[in-house]
């Protein structure tokens, strides 16, 4: 992808993301919420393995 034509997309998806938080703040943290709630059960099933694979 062309150097200016990555820096539109980019401009133009930071753009996107400050209407949706300014046009709708509480589904913006909503889904912020769930996003980082999947990230943590991501870490903790990655612990899991490998307590598993070390044999507690």
């Amino acid at each position: 992808m062309p150097g200016k034509a990555k820096t539109v997309l980019i401009w133009f998806v930071v753009a996107f993301l400050v209407y949706a938080i300014v046009r709708s703040p509480d589904k913006a943290a909503d889904i912020i919420k769930g996003i980082g709630d999947v990230v943590v059960q991501a870490f903790q099933g990655i612990g899991d393995f490998f307590s598993a694979l070390v044999g507690k």
